[in-house]
């Protein structure tokens, strides 16, 4: 069996884990989107800024969510007092609220409202000319 201190320092390291995975995802990403952005082609200059900010907003989008994941992994594994429990509440509130945020500029509409049309209408997302 596994002793608390050993968990504890597994449930460290797994959080760690997931804090740098976040942030990778959102540097990466972001030099990705410039790349593209930087890259000549035959798109016109404002598709390959949409392009870029669109790639900008998933990364970090996903890497929001890898926080979050390691911020539940500390709270609840490593520090489970009404206090932390209290404030990783609020830091899953404000980034949800950044994700929905980043989601409507993305796509200029409400994540449920893109299923929904997209169900509606039997067009794959992206093809609505929007």
């Amino acid at each position: 069996m596994i002793d608390d201190a050993t968990m504890l320092a597994v449930a460290r390291a797994v959080a760690q884990v997931f804090e740098l995975a976040g942030l990778a995802v959102i540097v990466l990403g972001a030099l990705i989107a410039a790349a593209g952005l930087a890259r000549p082609g035959a798109t016109s200059g404002e598709d390959r800024v949409a392009t870029f900010r669109r790639m900008l907003g998933r990364a970090i989008l996903t890497g929001l969510e890898l926080l979050v994941a390691a911020d539940i992994i500390r709270t609840v594994a490593i520090d489970p007092t009404l206090e932390s429990v209290a404030v990783l509440g609020l830091i899953v509130l404000i980034r949800t609220f950044l994700s929905f945020s980043l989601e409507v500029e993305i796509d200029g509409r409400w994540p449920w409202q893109k299923k929904a049309k997209a169900e509606g209408s039997g067009q794959a997302a992206g093809k609505d000319g929007g």
